[in-house]
């Protein structure tokens, strides 16, 4: 666009279903979502501090620590399942597992910086993470990666622009079987398993928000968190197009995901009964009195 008189040009920025563009600057579908899911994953922090009337600061905090941790664990898992050490540097390449392995350590890391118990960190992370992880898959959609299996059900959809295509080709690098004779150019339709696991994802964080006044020990939410996210991984892993089966229908994501239940499962039965002790809410997350207010 050119304003007149001065006869210089602004650049609007044109979008397209999977990017966004400002000139020189591309911001795909899957950054943008990534933002959005941080961003949201705050506020639901915050709200929740504020119902408990604790310091919202302590939201930020978290937020900035799952950022920086996620993206140096996506990265490093990403390197150490591939060895391209080059993709330290690249724009893609990152693993979930890693990213919440490693926005798990930042956040926990952080709690100990602040002195807050890490169950009080855990307890207050555990919905806004599964709100994160669902709305993150919807950025997976938006740049068709992270897709499942041929499939004919009425809902399934093809990805001819995908990271990578679903052509017959492409699947079969993903160790796909097609009838002898297939076209290696075909496009085919194939599970939205970006859809399955926003939907499942926000269903967990819609009960796991409900159980924010559960009588059991502070803690208890994390545990169910690890349950939910390590079931629905393992199962919609079953129908994703992955090539790393490493025992038989069995994927690394699955093997993870059996350690998270596992952990998950400890977890809940350890703080099955309410902790009166740890139930107060710790001195580091009281709200601070305003300056030149008697106390």
């Amino acid at each position: 666009m050119t304003i007149y008189p001065f006869r210089f040009s602004i650049p609007l920025p044109r979008v397209d279903f999977l990017f966004i563009h400002l000139g020189p600057l591309e911001v795909t579908g899957y950054g943008l979502m990534m933002m959005v899911a941080f961003l949201m994953a705050g506020w639901t922090l915050q709200v929740d501090l504020r119902r408990r009337q604790a310091s919202e600061d302590y939201a930020a905090d978290l937020v900035f620590a799952s950022v920086i941790g996620g993206i140096v664990g996506a990265k490093v898992w990403y390197v150490l399942l591939t060895g391209e050490w080059d993709a330290l540097f690249r724009r893609g390449g990152f693993v979930w597992y890693g990213g919440f392995l490693g926005g798990a350590v930042g956040v926990l890391v952080n709690g100990w910086r602040r002195r807050v118990p890490t169950r009080w960190t855990a307890e207050l992370a555990a919905a806004p993470a599964a709100l994160g992880y669902a709305l993150g898959r919807v950025g997976c959609f938006l740049v068709n990666d992270d897709y499942g299996i041929p499939s004919t059900l009425p809902w399934a959809m093809r990805f001819p622009e995908g990271l990578p295509p679903t052509t017959v080709e492409n699947l079969q690098r993903m160790h796909v079987a097609f009838p002898p004779g297939a076209n290696p150019a075909d496009v085919v339709a194939v599970h939205p398993t970006q859809i399955y696991e926003t939907a499942l994802m926000m269903l967990a964080f819609w009960w796991l928000w409900r159980l924010r006044d559960h009588r059991h020990a502070v803690g208890w939410r994390a545990g169910v968190y690890l349950v939910l996210a390590g079931v629905e991984r393992f199962l919609v892993e079953f129908v994703r197009a992955k090539d790393d089966r490493l025992l038989g229908p069995f994927t690394l994501a699955q093997a993870t995901s059996v350690l998270l239940v596992i952990a998950g499962v400890y977890i809940t039965r350890r703080l099955r009964e309410p902790d009166s002790a740890a139930a107060a809410l710790p001195a580091q997350l009281k709200l601070q009195p305003a300056k030149g207010v008697a106390s």
